[in-house]
């Protein structure tokens, strides 16, 4: 996928952003701290024992303060976990059950789900998540950089780009349980009466996995007049939705095709400190350890700069300062870190093999929708601007949730 971009064209300035045809955003979330994200849930646990062991400057040596939070900080519980709301320095309680997180492309990890650790967790996205929920990340505008610019996961993300630029969190739904599309009031509508059909959420997600430019103004989405293109760009779209959910969609396991599958040629060693590629045997090399067939296309597979496969695992080999929580981690590389690795391989070998596909799809979606589903057009049939309290997240009024120290809100 080396050299694939997707810049933008001279007529991408009058199709509409995304921003407002999703109008519900949440800016990335802040950890405020490494130790509480990990890719396994031992490690979670053990780093919460060790830290509820400790005392005094000890304690709060390890628990890395900051502005945001410090063990004698007063929260809510995260809306849908069981945590404690005391001050974490009066009365820890248990070790929350960690929870899957996607930390950056394709990287699904584990948190402990406990606001008192977390600096901005954005509760308004943990209300809405848990099935059909699925969150389209649009990726931090970077010249030139490789791969799409909207992902997508059912996971909660963590939201930020491998380049460090700060993107955006688009939740497909507004509400628990798939209820309330999260599109401008007037867009389903609007999408209807064009193209003869009832369009749904998940129909408009695939659309814009397949479509999406990127722009320094954020992603632009083109809405061809042509029937047979959107139908075109869904059936794609649903494809490459089906991947990156790792088969959610269809019910069916992502696959190399032709009976191709990823396998350990070599054993991965105990504590590898590199990861290559040979392209001659299509094996991915940790250390010594080998892993093929490997496609190049999966190799070069990049994201806002930077290959994932390079930090995916960089993400659970980088050295920690000695004596801190981020030091306790398996003894060595665990087997479940080598089937993950199996399995995102075949992901992005498959979304690679279809990049040059996407991107050559959503440039000429977007030459061919010149004039038909601009901003003009949206505008005048009232789809544009949204509406500000589509915006907002949507309220919750019959939901209790325990505010601090044990108090209990109505949201």
């Amino acid at each position: 996928m080396r050299g694939v971009t997707e810049a933008p064209g001279a007529n991408d300035a009058d199709l509409p952003l995304l921003d407002d045809l999703m109008p519900w955003s949440v800016a990335p979330l802040r950890f405020g701290r490494s130790w509480i994200v990990a890719p396994d849930p031992r490690t979670l646990r053990s780093r919460w024992d060790r830290l509820a062991a400790a005392e005094g400057a000890e304690r709060d040596a390890l628990f890395r303060p900051s502005r945001a939070r410090t063990p004698a900080s007063a929260v809510a519980a995260l809306p849908g976990q069981r945590t404690g709301t005391a001050r974490w320095a009066r009365e820890p309680g248990p070790c929350p059950e960690p929870v899957r997180v996607t930390c950056g492309p394709f990287d699904e990890q584990w948190l402990l789900p406990d606001h008192r650790l977390i600096d901005t967790a954005r509760p308004e996205l943990w209300r809405v998540t848990g099935e059909p929920q699925l969150f389209a990340v649009e990726q931090g505008y970077v010249p030139g950089a490789e791969g799409p610019a909207l992902l997508v996961t059912a996971a909660l993300p963590e939201g930020r780009s491998p380049a460090g630029r700060p993107g955006r969190i688009r939740p497909l739904f507004r509400r628990p349980g798939g209820h309330e599309p999260n599109l401008a009031p007037g867009l389903p509508r609007f999408l209807g009466e064009r193209y003869g059909h009832e369009v749904d959420a998940p129909e408009w997600l695939a659309w814009t996995t397949a479509a999406a430019r990127p722009s320094p103004a954020g992603c632009r989405v083109p809405i061809p007049a042509d029937p047979e293109v959107w139908a075109a760009g869904v059936a794609l779209g649903r494809e490459l939705v089906d991947v990156q959910v790792r088969g959610a969609w269809s019910g069916t396991k992502p696959r190399l095709p032709g009976g191709r599958r990823p396998y350990v040629r070599a054993a991965v060693p105990a504590r590898p400190a590199t990861m290559t590629y040979d392209a001659g045997d299509e094996a991915l090399c940790l250390d010594e350890g080998r892993v093929s067939p490997v496609p190049v296309e999966a190799w070069e597979f990049g994201v806002g700069g930077a290959r994932v496969l390079e930090q995916w695992f960089a993400h659970r080999t980088a050295p920690a300062e000695p004596g801190s929580l981020d030091a306790i981690g398996p003894a060595a590389w665990p087997q479940e870190w080598t089937s993950e690795l199996l399995d995102l391989v075949t992901v992005l070998a498959l979304l690679g093999a279809r990049e040059r596909e996407r991107t050559a799809f959503a440039a000429e979606a977007a030459a061919g929708a010149a004039g038909a589903g601009g901003t003009a057009e949206l505008r005048a049939a009232g789809v544009l601007p949204p509406p500000s309290r589509a915006r907002r997240p949507a309220s919750v009024l019959d939901h209790q949730e325990e505010g601090p120290e044990g108090q209990f809100m109505l949201l």
